[in-house]
């Protein structure tokens, strides 16, 4: 992944610009718009987030004004227009998993992660944010943590900080043992 700064200029590869050839000719001939969520995954996959500076040369590339691309980025929940952690711990927010402790699970992982939502972890590991219904309303409350988007459900604090130390451990590339 790049890293890059919010209003840093974006420079596509020509790796990258291959990529969205090809994408753009699966649509019909005047409707290079169509391409315009996949080529924003691309774009994402390759810089972690959707900075306006990306997202400008995308709607430059489909020929579109940047206020359309903007409206899709900020639409869709999967797009991230902030930087993010390499972990996104997403929390249902939605009536629910309130009912069963969704915002209690917000502030444990604020307090435990020591970040507010949409906010990056020092460390570039981790961020969290509440999300809208994760279809899973009997089994409350749940998240799902990217890149893999793996769910876990009846979520308590102390699932938390097991699943927080399990990510750090990977992070940092050691295996838990039985007694972690």
């Amino acid at each position: 992944m790049l890293n890059v700064k919010h209003n840093e200029p974006v420079e596509f590869t020509e790796e990258m610009l291959g990529k969205f050839a090809e994408i753009v000719a699966r649509y019909p001939e005047g409707r290079q718009k169509s391409a315009l969520l996949p080529i924003l995954h691309e774009v994402q996959a390759k810089q972690g987030w959707l900075s306006v500076p990306a997202m400008d040369k995308v709607a430059e590339y489909l020929q579109l004004e940047p206020i359309e691309v903007y409206e899709v980025a900020s639409f869709y929940t999967m797009f991230f227009r902030q930087p993010r952690g390499k972990y996104v711990l997403e929390i249902c927010r939605t009536g629910p998993c309130c009912l069963v402790g969704a915002e209690r699970i917000m502030k444990h992982i604020e307090s435990k992660l020591d970040v507010r939502e949409g906010e990056v972890t020092p460390d570039g590991q981790f961020s969290w944010r509440g999300v809208e219904c994760l279809a899973a309303c009997g089994y409350g409350p749940v998240l799902q943590i990217g890149p893999e988007y793996t769910f876990y459900e009846n979520l308590t604090e102390e699932k938390i900080d097991k699943l927080i130390n399990e990510l750090r451990n990977k992070a940092e590339g050691r295996a838990l043992t039985a007694e972690s």
